[in-house]
């Protein structure tokens, strides 16, 4: 893979081109050292003095957010346009191994759209930092960021926590509540679960090698017979769930504390489950980076981090519900895992494939729909 010039290595080039010229500039060694206490810096403007900025820039921002259709980013509109009325606020959800190669698409072709990448693909950040796409920025609060949900150099940072597991309907199960997915392969289950595709969602699919690495092969066979009813998007075994077609559910986030109709399980230590932290990055060729700032800002600030839906904050200083330890305590939630999984993209094509095998193909249109190459322009 050929990667664009570094930043460090531009401030060199164009601190000895100006010296060519016969210009004043610093020296190579002064100008980087320059450049790496800039990147140290965190924000100290304050979320309002950023708003009447961003105003004062256009007032106009492009997020480009992975999920499984439009109306999960509402609750983010929402509260953002709330927060910060007068700026105009687009965002477009898709699955996250799209909208990955539309921002290479539109780079490529100089059409770039988003301001914001805020996506599971948490291999593409590091990539994106490495071919010098991604702007060195510390929001306020970057120091109270779990360290592993931040590029130390600002490229990117986690802004939500997100886990997958599995659910059951209290009324569907009643006192027969599965333990673990070592119970699905109960015939009892048989025609009962519903799932989303393991190999179509990278994180589903990180769920699903948990559990083949657990129970072994031959529950997946068993599970193949289960007559599971698959959908394409992560939020759809929830909506099965919830909705009384189907008593247990696989590969969905949701809320551990949270009562309902549907019970999202924050399984004890011996049954693994899977977490991550959502990058967000603020791409360099970005129009409105002000804006771009302003979001990372409001977004890892501390009343939107206790403010989490499922209890789980990206800092380390924001305290969890009662009942419930920092993301990073369960060792069960594999969090460190995840990205080494999705680094790995040759054994993510063979465990997709093998999923196939027992499961069948992948069907159906994509949940957002087919948003084209430049959505949001």
């Amino acid at each position: 893979m050929t990667s664009l010039p570094s930043r460090r290595r531009l401030l060199v080039t164009g601190a000895g081109a100006a010296l060519g010229l016969g210009a004043t500039a610093a020296s190579p060694a002064a100008a980087s050292a320059d450049s790496r206490r800039t990147e140290s810096v965190e924000e100290t403007r304050t979320l309002d003095e950023l708003y009447q900025a961003a105003l004062a820039e256009g007032g106009k921002l492009v997020i480009y957010a992975g999920g499984d259709v439009s109306t999960q980013a509402d609750g983010l509109r929402s509260g953002f346009r709330s927060r910060f009325p007068g700026i105009d606020l687009t965002v477009v959800v898709d699955y996250s191994k799209h909208h990955d190669a539309r921002v290479d698409n539109q780079l490529a072709t100089d059409s770039l759209v988003p301001d914001v990448v805020q996506l599971q693909t948490v291999q593409d950040f590091v990539r994106w930092k490495e071919q010098g796409r991604l702007l060195s920025y510390k929001p306020a609060g970057f120091s109270q960021v779990y360290a592993p949900f931040k590029d130390p150099h600002g490229a990117w940072v986690a802004v939500q926590v997100s886990a997958f597991s599995f659910m059951y309907g209290p009324a569907a199960v009643g006192s027969d509540v599965p333990a673990s997915p070592l119970d699905f392969a109960d015939a009892k289950w048989k025609g009962k679960i519903a799932s989303s595709y393991p190999h179509d969602d990278d994180a589903v699919l990180y769920l699903y090698t948990l559990y083949v690495r657990k129970y072994g092969w031959d529950w997946l066979a068993r599970m193949a017979g289960q007559d599971l009813q698959f959908a394409r998007g992560s939020y759809t075994p929830r909506d099965a769930v919830a909705s009384g077609q189907k008593a247990i559910g696989i590969g969905s986030s949701g809320a551990p504390l949270a009562s309902g109709s549907v019970k999202w399980v924050l399984p004890d230590k011996a049954t693994p489950f899977m977490s991550w932290g959502q990058r967000a990055a603020i791409l360099k060729q970005a129009k409105n980076p002000t804006a771009a700032k302003l979001y990372l800002n409001w977004r890892l600030s501390a009343g939107e981090q206790q403010a989490a839906t499922n209890g789980w904050s990206v800092r380390t200083d924001v305290t969890p519900p009662t009942g419930l330890k920092p993301v990073w305590q369960y060792p069960n939630g594999n969090l460190d895992g995840f990205p080494r999984f999705m680094a790995d993209r040759a054994a993510i094509e063979r465990w997709k494939q093998t999923f196939a095998l027992y499961f069948g193909e992948v069907k159906g249109d994509p949940s957002p729909g087919w948003l084209g190459l430049h959505p949001g322009a």
